[in-house]
């Protein structure tokens, strides 16, 4: 009669060669291993922290033109308020004739604090779009950090980031273009039709009193 013999074979050292293999094969280590790769994801490690500053910068240069252009508004409607009480406390119907003196100095005064609350929002927006630019970077060289970091060294030196471009048609572009520009300089517009809402009140307050 034949013996039979049960050989055990230990799972915890192929578990363990497992581990290793994994750990030779990780695409970290052969990043390291490779010159060219470990060099490009320096570079772009680096290129990552100078754009998230420039974003932080933009940032703060945006929320300073609005304060800026909060005052200029609240300067507007505290000019026009001190400027209505005052020319309905001295108004005086022999005047009338004089009516054009004090909607000059509304009209001008006017004139010059929406010219100032106008380039703030050109500079605004200007800057605006200079920061979704710098955040489409920034997306696209995040994407590329991790394709390096998972392929290893497999990963093309040769790719560049290339940031996602919206497909719009040209149709699109030019219905949306107006509503675009009306909402950018919404503030502005809002200003000259008071202006000239001031301007209006001003000869009827001197002429009608």
């Amino acid at each position: 009669m034949e013996e039979t013999h049960i050989i055990e074979i230990s799972t915890c050292q192929t578990q363990e060669q497992k581990q290793l293999i994994c750990l030779d094969e990780h695409p970290l280590k052969e990043i390291s291993a490779s010159p060219g790769h470990l060099l490009l994801l320096k570079l772009w490690q680096r290129e990552e922290d100078i754009i998230s500053q420039r974003i932080g910068i933009v940032e703060t240069h945006l929320d300073g033109i609005k304060r800026e252009t909060f005052r200029l508004c609240s300067l507007f409607f505290l000019f026009h308020f001190i400027f209505l009480t005052l020319l309905f406390g001295s108004s005086d119907h022999s005047k009338c004739k004089d009516w054009w003196v004090p909607c000059t100095l509304s009209l001008g005064t006017s004139i010059a604090i929406v010219f100032g609350v106008q380039s703030r929002l050109f500079g605004y927006w200007k800057m605006w779009g200079e920061l979704q630019r710098e955040r489409g970077n920034g997306r696209a060289l995040t994407r590329c950090v991790q394709e390096l970091r998972m392929k290893g060294a497999s990963f093309d030196l040769s790719k560049e980031p290339v940031p996602a471009k919206k497909m719009k048609s040209s149709s699109v572009e030019i219905k949306w273009k107006p509503l675009r520009w009306c909402g950018r300089n919404a503030v502005g517009i809002c200003l000259v039709c008071f202006s000239g809402l001031s301007f209006t009140v001003s000869k009827f307050m001197v002429c009608l009193s």
